[in-house]
C-alpha cells in the first residue's frame, strides 16, 4: 500500500473548532479512517494509506467549510461525515451545501438548520409540499423541524395559526387514573409541542400567540368536525392514530393550509389487533401526487451517540425474526419495525 504523509497549516481561527478540545475530533476522524492524525499549533499533520488521506483530507475539508460558516462541530458531525466519506460517492460534500441553510432562530438566538441529508430532504419536502409525512425513529428531528418549519411560515404570514395535535394513547398507563380535567390528562401527551414552540418562540411571544389562538395545541379529538383553511397543521406521534382518526384528520385540511404529519411505526401502542393509521395512510396514498413521504433512518438521530447504538441493536433484533408482531399492528407495546425506504 503506498503510505502519504502531509503537513497542512489551516487559519488559526478555524483550527481549534475543527481539531476539536485536545484534538478529540481528529483522533476520531483517525480511528474511524484507520490513519494518524495529529496537530502542532494550526498545522495538521496527516499519516496513512493513499486512499485514508484522501478521504481524511474530503472529511476535514467539509468541516472545515461547516467552521467558516460559523457552525460549532459537534461529536455527531463528525461520526456523520464519516460515515458519508465511507460510502465513496462525494456525499460529504453535499451534505456541506444541504446543511447550510438557516431555516429559523430561537428566542436564544440559536440557528436551527437542517443536520443530515435525511432531515434537508424533509425539510425541502415540508416546503414543496403541502401534505408530508415525516417518519423515522426517535431523535430525528421530525417533531422539532416541522414546529421550526411552522413558526417560520407564521412569521413570514404564509399561514394565520399553527395547530399542533397528537393522539393521547396510553403506553402502560391509562388516562382515568391521572389527575385533573380532561385538558389535564392529555397536556403530558402534547408537552414536546409546548417545549419546542417554547424553545422557538420565548415566554412573552408564546403566551401571546397561545392567548389569542394563534397557535393552538390540542388531542387530537378537538379536531373533528373541524375545518382549518390558512393553518399549518401538524400531526405528532401519528403512527398511534386507527385508521378512523387518519382519515378524520386529514379531511380537517382546508384552503391555505399545509399539513405535516410524523410518526415512528417501531413505536405504536395501540390496542392489540388495532391497525395503525400511519402504516396504512402511506399503502392507501401511495399514487396520489402531491405528498410527500420522507423516511428518516438512524444515520438522521442527532441525539447522544447511543441511541443510535440502541435503534441499530433494535433493527438487528427485529429482522433477525426474534420479534413475532404483525408490522402496523397494535401489540400494547411497541411493534416491529416495517421495512421502509426513502421515496
Amino acid at each position: 500500500m503506498v503510505q502519504k504523509q502531509l503537513s497542512i497549516e489551516l487559519d488559526p481561527k478555524i483550527a481549534p473548532e475543527l481539531f476539536g478540545k485536545f484534538d478529540e475530533h481528529l483522533r476520531l476522524i483517525g480511528e474511524g479512517l484507520g490513519l494518524e492524525l495529529s496537530s502542532r499549533g494550526n498545522v495538521l499533520n496527516v499519516q496513512g494509506e493513499e486512499k485514508t488521506v484522501a478521504q481524511a483530507l474530503s472529511v476535514l475539508e467539509t468541516l472545515r467549510n461547516r467552521v467558516a460558516q460559523g457552525i460549532s462541530l459537534t461529536l455527531h458531525d463528525i461520526r456523520y461525515a464519516l460515515d458519508l466519506v465511507r460510502e465513496g460517492k462525494g456525499r460529504e460534500r453535499e451534505w456541506e451545501s444541504a446543511t447550510a441553510e438557516v431555516i429559523q432562530v430561537t428566542a436564544r438566538g440559536k440557528r436551527i438548520r437542517p443536520k443530515t441529508l435525511g432531515q434537508k430532504l424533509y425539510v425541502e419536502a415540508i416546503k414543496n409540499h403541502n401534505l408530508t409525512f415525516g417518519i423515522g425513529p426517535a431523535g430525528t428531528g421530525k417533531t422539532y423541524l416541522a414546529v421550526a418549519m411552522a413558526v417560520a411560515a407564521l412569521q413570514a404570514k404564509e399561514v394565520n395559526r399553527i395547530v399542533l395535535t397528537r393522539p393521547a394513547v396510553e403506553a402502560g398507563e391509562k388516562l382515568g387514573f391521572l389527575p385533573g380535567d380532561l385538558q389535564e390528562k392529555v397536556d403530558p401527551y402534547l408537552r414536546p409541542l409546548y417545549d419546542a414552540l417554547f424553545d422557538l418562540l420565548g415566554n412573552e411571544l408564546y403566551g401571546k400567540f397561545m392567548e389569542r389562538k394563534i397557535i393552538e395545541v390540542a388531542p387530537l379529538a378537538y379536531m373533528r368536525g373541524r375545518t382549518l383553511d390558512d393553518s399549518f397543521i401538524i400531526l405528532d406521534e401519528a403512527q398511534n392514530t386507527s385508521s378512523e382518526q387518519m382519515k378524520m384528520f386529514l379531511t380537517r385540511m382546508g384552503f391555505g393550509s399545509k399539513v405535516v404529519v410524523t410518526g415512528d411505526v417501531t413505536q405504536i401502542d395501540l390496542p392489540r389487533g388495532t391497525r395503525s393509521g400511519l402504516v396504512e395512510v402511506i399503502e392507501v396514498l401511495r399514487d396520489v401526487d402531491g405528498i410527500a413521504v420522507v423516511h428518516l433512518s438512524d444515520k438522521d438521530v442527532v441525539r447522544h451517540e447511543l441511541v443510535q447504538r440502541i435503534i441499530r441493536a433494535y433493527e438487528r433484533y427485529n429482522h433477525s425474526g426474534a420479534a413475532g408482531a404483525d408490522p402496523g399492528q397494535g401489540t400494547g407495546e411497541s411493534s416491529r419495525e416495517q421495512e421502509t425506504g426513502r421515496l
